[in-house]
């Protein structure tokens, strides 16, 4: 009977934990049945599939955030299935011929403006792209769009000259004052009438003549030095920031979204000036980018203000006075001095940086480098001539054979000649 019962015992305890497996099965087959889509796909590389081929056109948030398409996020995998979805990304045309409903609607609703087809993508890619666009909090938009304000100023005219100055006669003063009290402390030790401060001061002027003398030439020397760094920054405008009647961000434009320098200011390769892009140059984008990371709707709306579009429609409008966008100009050289884009990008290979500093960084653009006679001279000493240049080619040998194979900088081939700047 007792081993009866043990083995009775030993049997329900095995059922039991056969049981709890069966039921833990069960939780784990639940858990993993509704939330595999998030927690089973790559969401950094969905981040990265996202960055480089969505985020020109779509923003991560909700569906009224639009850009060129519609904003994307849970919202998304609710209102489309993830088959009709695996079908448009990889094809929207395709799906648009065959008559779909769905397709049709969305590709009028967007005023029949064609999607980009990612037939590499994978079903598993876009089920990464998607569970990346889910899970993103729309907090993380605004605190990245906030660190892209980023402004700079520097005022430090003279600033360490006037320090040294101004520390000097503090130094002068106090010693003079502990001097004058150190006397006083001796005479009435003596029993005797201290000293008036004032009268201690003129006392020590008029007994100690070279003092005095010493410290009238350091204050004529000190300004004589003002006056020559003012005179020497006349017409040097380095960290010149003016407002723009348009807030355009170069960090945004040229830094996060990588559009190329040369694409707005085309004549940089071609002609003497790097030119202002046209609005219609703005318009290649903003035809159909009517929301801004930054400002919103506000700054966009002024090109179309100036150039007369109906952001609604999508259309031009007739008749319209068109309003010239009046921006300020930053680098400024004097008229009897010459510069050529063309042959400093095109033929001497420089980037856009070297002049202007890290452009792609700037919210706001201002003047980087002083642009003076003697900072375009000492890149004229320093740089090399890239000999490998297509518009050197003829030349190179005679160079070559002239400075036997040295490093060729650019005031050896006549790039300190007055005639050079100074035509």
């Amino acid at each position: 009977m007792y081993y009866f019962c043990m083995a009775k015992v030993k049997i329900s305890s095995i059922d039991m934990f056969k049981n709890s497996n069966l039921y833990f099965t069960f939780l784990i087959s639940f858990l993993i049945t509704n939330f595999s889509f998030v927690s089973s796909q790559d969401i950094e590389l969905g981040e990265s599939l996202f960055s480089s081929n969505c985020a020109s056109c779509h923003y991560v948030g909700p569906e009224e955030k639009k850009l060129i398409g519609p904003g994307l996020g849970s919202h998304t995998i609710d209102k489309y299935s993830k088959d009709w979805l695996y079908s448009w990304i990889k094809n929207s045309s395709e799906l648009i011929a065959s008559g779909d409903e769905l397709a049709v609607s969305v590709y009028e609703e967007y005023n029949k403006l064609q999607m980009t087809a990612f037939p590499q993508f994978s079903n598993e890619d876009i089920d990464n792209i998607l569970a990346y666009v889910q899970v993103r909090p729309e907090e993380d938009i605004v605190s990245s769009n906030e660190d892209l304000i980023d402004n700079v100023t520097d005022n430090s005219f003279s600033s360490e000259s006037i320090f040294v100055f101004i520390t000097s006669i503090i130094i002068l003063f106090s010693c003079l004052l502990t001097l004058i009290k150190a006397k006083n402390l001796l005479k009435i030790s003596r029993g005797q009438k201290p000293i008036n401060i004032f009268s201690g001061i003129t006392n020590f002027i008029k007994s100690n003549p070279a003092i005095i003398v010493f410290f009238s030439i350091f204050v004529t020397l000190f300004c004589l030095k003002t006056i020559w760094d003012g005179l020497l920054t006349v017409g040097v405008q380095q960290g010149y920031q003016p407002t723009q009647p348009i807030a355009f961000s170069h960090k945004l434009h040229a830094g996060m979204n990588g559009v190329d320098c040369n694409y707005c200011h085309s004549g940089a390769r071609h002609s003497k000036s790097a030119l202002i892009p046209s609005a219609n140059v703005c318009m290649n984008c903003h035809t159909y980018i009517n929301e801004g990371q930054i400002s919103g709707k506000t700054e966009i709306a002024k090109i179309y203000a100036a150039i007369g579009f109906d952001p609604e429609t999508r259309t031009y409008i007739d008749n319209y006075i068109q309003k010239p966008i009046k921006w300020v100009r930053i680098h400024n050289l004097p008229d009897l001095a010459y510069f050529n884009h063309a042959q400093h990008v095109n033929a001497g290979g420089l980037e856009c940086q070297t002049c202007h500093g890290p452009i792609e960084e700037m919210e706001v653009v201002e003047q980087y480098s002083p642009l003076t006679m003697g900072w375009c001279i000492e890149c004229h000493r320093e740089e090399k001539v890239n000999t490998d240049n297509d518009y050197y080619h003829e030349m190179n040998k005679k160079w070559v054979e002239k400075y036997h194979g040295e490093d060729i900088n650019v005031n050896n081939i006549g790039g300190l000649e007055c005639g050079k700047c100074h035509y």
